[in-house]
């Protein structure tokens, strides 16, 4: 069997959804951060151990649940609470462990973004895959922009090409751009600090290909325009219809945030050794 391990803040309307869709799992839990919702209440109502730990990043909150929960299986799956787990997808993971042999460590995984009930598959530049399936002890998270990637791996990272649905938008736009607000201070850090080299570029796996372009083409005059027209335009992101012309218009303007954002810390950087030697001379 497999462990589930579902991270969570004020979840009352994408935790029900997530849980009912992980019946399968008898042990599932859920690491919360300070919700003042019905999450705690929900998760009970699913029987589902309850734990908290004070939210400061994706990979620090999923490495807190591999030191200190109570682990039954030796498979573990983490998932958000706007995720679900389809009954292919399920099949897809069972199979997939059940013939892993012992020098795979996990698996990447992928997701169908959901948007007004419209898989934006061309928009979404479908598969993103992230490393969310792995053998207990096996691997460890880092810090990646806002996200986590996969770190202290002991062993292979495999594929499960059938995807999980993802509902980003769930609870409206407001909090998607309050959130990737956010998000695009660490993303600006990240790929301005923590830039892969450029050679990952040409990677064959996505998994490594795709933070090194980001990073890199983050550096590009217009890139936020460049990234709505690959996106709507290139990738037919234009057959979605509204719901593809609105994702990709926002995803531009976050990379647009990101980019100035990035050339602000770029400016402060500058700035601080000539500070520093006027203090002084004071």
């Amino acid at each position: 069997m497999i462990s589930v391990i579902i991270l969570t803040k004020n979840e009352e309307l994408d935790l029900p959804a997530c849980l009912n869709a992980a019946k399968w799992s008898d042990d599932v839990h859920v690491l919360d951060s300070g919700s003042t919702d019905r999450t705690h209440e929900i998760a009970e109502q699913f029987h589902a151990h309850i734990w908290y730990n004070k939210f400061e990043s994706f990979g620090r909150q999923r490495n807190y649940a591999l030191d200190n929960i109570n682990i039954r299986h030796n498979w573990i799956l983490f998932l958000d609470a706007d995720e679900i787990v389809t009954e292919a997808c399920k099949l897809a993971i069972f199979t997939a462990i059940d013939q892993a042999p012992t020098e795979v460590a996990g698996f990447y995984l992928c997701w169908k973004m959901m948007l007004d009930d419209t898989w934006l598959r061309r928009c979404d530049n479908f598969p993103k895959w992230q490393f969310r399936l792995m053998r207990k002890g096996r691997a460890r998270f880092t810090d990646f922009g806002h996200g986590q990637k996969e770190d202290c791996v002991d062993g292979q990272i495999d594929y499960i090409k059938e995807p999980y649905m993802h509902y980003g938008f769930s609870k409206g736009w407001h909090y998607w751009l309050e959130r990737h607000n956010r998000y695009s201070s660490q993303e600006a850090a990240a790929r301005l600090n923590n830039c892969p080299p450029l050679k990952n570029i040409l990677a064959p796996h996505t998994s490594i290909r795709n933070p090194a372009l980001k990073s890199w083409l983050s550096r590009l005059p217009g890139w936020p325009l460049l990234r709505f027209v690959q996106a709507y335009i290139f990738n037919l992101g234009f057959l979605e219809g509204t719901p593809g012309l609105i994702y990709c218009t926002n995803m531009g303007f976050y990379e647009f945030i990101i980019q100035i954002k990035m050339r602000e810390l770029s400016k402060s950087k500058k700035l601080e050794p000539k500070n520093l030697t006027e203090s002084v001379q004071v």
